[in-house]
C-alpha cells in the first residue's frame, strides 16, 4: 500500500510547518489534486503562530486549492471553533482562554496545551463531522524516530515509510513558487510552532526575545495572570526579556524538547 493512500477516515493534521506541508502535498498529489471524501485537513491555531505560518497555511490551501479547517480551542461548546485566515486569532485568545480557564500554565511535565489545543480540538471537530474513529496523519521525518516513538499507536507516519529526511523536504520548498517565510537554521525553524514556546531551547528563546523584545510579552503577561511560570528551571519570561539582550550566553547550549505540534 502506497504510504499516503487513505482507505478509511483520516485526519491529516497540518501544524502550518514544512514538513507536514510536504507530506499534505505528497497526499495530494497521490490523488491527482481530489482528496478523497474520508481525508479532511486540519490546522490548529492557537493564536501564537508567527503571522508567516498563518500566511503559508493559507497559501498552501489557494495554490493547492484544498479546504483545510482552520480550528481554534473554544471554552464553551463544543470547544472549538471554526475560523478562516482572515478571521484566525493572532495574540494567543485560544491558549489564554485555555489558561484562564484552568488558572495553571503548561509545563514540559504537563503539556495541555498540545493535547488540547490541537489534538483534543481535531477529535472533538472529527466527531462532530460525523466521524467516530479515525486515522490521524502526522508528518514526522524518518530522522525523527525518537520522537515518533513517543506518538501514540494510532498515529500515521507515512514520511518515515517513504524514507524522507530533511534534505528532501528543504529542497522541495526551494523548487516550490511559495515557501513558509521563516528562516531555516541549524536544521530546525527557531519560530515554528509557538514563537516562545516554552519546548524550545533556553538560548534560541533568548535569541528571539533579543531579535524581538516584544514576542516577550504575551507570555510574561500570562505567567504574571497566573502567579507562576512554564518552566521552575529557568528565568521568568520577564526576566528573560530584560536580559535577553545583554545576556543571550546565560544559558548552555541546551537543546529544546520536540511534541506533536510538528514542523
Amino acid at each position: 500500500m502506497n504510504p499516503y493512500q487513505i482507505d478509511e477516515p483520516t485526519v491529516i493534521s497540518f501544524s502550518g510547518g514544512r514538513t507536514s506541508g510536504y507530506m499534505l502535498w505528497k497526499v495530494i498529489q497521490y490523488y491527482e489534486g481530489r482528496l478523497p471524501n474520508d481525508a479532511m485537513i486540519c490546522f490548529c491555531n492557537t493564536g501564537k503562530e508567527d503571522e508567516a505560518t498563518l500566511q503559508f497555511v493559507h497559501d498552501c490551501e489557494t495554490n493547492w486549492k484544498v479546504k483545510i479547517n482552520w480550528l481554534e480551542y473554544h471554552v464553551g461548546d463544543p470547544k472549538y471553533r471554526e475560523v478562516t485566515f482572515e478571521t484566525a486569532s493572532r495574540n494567543g485568545e485560544p491558549f489564554d482562554a485555555l489558561t484562564t480557564k484552568r488558572n495553571y500554565l503548561p509545563n514540559p511535565v504537563a503539556r495541555f496545551c498540545t493535547s488540547e489545543l490541537k489534538i483534543l480540538t481535531i477529535e472533538r471537530f472529527a466527531k462532530l463531522s460525523g466521524w467516530d474513529e479515525f486515522d490521524t496523519m502526522v508528518g514526522i521525518r524518518a530522522d525523527e524516530k525518537r520522537r515518533a516513538a513517543k506518538m501514540r499507536d494510532s498515529k500515521r507516519m507515512p514520511l518515515i515509510e517513504d524514507e524522507v529526511y530533511q534534505e528532501t523536504v528543504q529542497a522541495f520548498w526551494r523548487s516550490q513558487p511559495f515557501d513558509l517565510g521563516l528562516s531555516f537554521r541549524d536544521g530546525v525553524t527557531p519560530l515554528g510552532n509557538c514563537d516562545l514556546c516554552f519546548l524550545k531551547g533556553p538560548n534560541q528563546i533568548l535569541s528571539l526575545i533579543a531579535q524581538k523584545p516584544d514576542r516577550a510579552v504575551w507570555w510574561a503577561e500570562q505567567e504574571k495572570k497566573i502567579s507562576g511560570t512554564f518552566r521552575n528551571d529557568r528565568p521568568s519570561y520577564a526576566d528573560m526579556m530584560k536580559f535577553s539582550i545583554q545576556q543571550t550566553d546565560m544559558f548552555d547550549n541546551e537543546g529544546g524538547i520536540s511534541c506533536f505540534c510538528g514542523d
